[in-house]
């Protein structure tokens, strides 16, 4: 037992060395990177808090979901019963079942023009932060490029003084500026996967609202000559 465990704090031991280790080399970097890397930082911040407020917001939105409630509306639609989905919707927490309910609520005067601002309101939660976010995919390589430039140059700026003797000086200069545009596109790739994510939660949401406003409008345009017929 007490082998076990002596060997057990040993592990832990080196993991926390590798560890570190690895925190201060990463930091060894960012320090030779030049000014540019804090910007790049900065956008990268950004781009994690961005992530992780629409990952969130995606686990809620799926937890509100009631597919079941969506579809007992629909077929109560169906039967011209309008009064019963609206009844149904009122206590849905669901954003298509927000959408019904708005829609319906205003089916006396204009409700295509009801759904097309309903839709837009919900599908505007779901695009929340995505523009930032491409922003953040564009501008962090370019970022590091422009690192990478500004450090050539230095480098280069070399080759007219006294350290044109010491070639290991500006190659060093070089490799030293490549740093921030390895940081910028490690930036911009790791952003793009929760962003391509994200457009396809996004698009998804965006066909449901489109299958129930089509529904709703069927609906109401099958009342219309019935109510004209009474």
């Amino acid at each position: 037992m007490r082998l076990s465990l002596k060997y057990t704090a040993i592990i832990l031991r080196l993991n926390l060395t590798v560890i570190f280790s690895d925190f201060y080399m990463v930091i060894q970097l960012f320090s030779k990177g030049g000014p540019l890397m804090w910007p790049i930082l900065v956008a990268s911040v950004i781009a994690f808090t961005i992530a992780m407020e629409r990952l969130f917001f995606l686990i809620g939105e799926r937890a509100r979901l009631q597919p079941r409630v969506i579809t007992k509306m629909l077929s109560a639609l169906d039967n011209q019963n309008f009064e019963e989905a609206l009844r149904m919707g009122k206590g849905s927490k669901d954003f298509v079942a927000r959408l019904l309910t708005t829609s319906l609520q205003h089916r006396d005067s204009s409700i295509s023009t009801a759904l097309l601002q309903a839709a837009n309101r919900e599908l505007a939660r779901f695009h929340r932060g995505l523009d930032i976010l491409d922003t953040i995919i564009t501008l962090a390589p370019l970022l590091g490029l422009l690192g990478t430039v500004t450090g050539m140059i230095h480098s280069f700026g070399l080759l007219g003084t006294e350290e044109l003797g010491t070639p290991a000086a500006i190659t060093g200069g070089i490799a030293e500026a490549l740093i921030a545009t390895a940081f910028g596109l490690g930036v911009a790739i790791i952003a793009l996967i929760p962003y391509n994510y994200f457009n396809s939660c996004l698009e998804k949401a965006r066909l449901r609202i489109q299958d129930a406003a089509l529904h709703v409008e069927i609906c109401c345009s099958n009342r219309e000559p019935t109510a004209a017929k009474q």
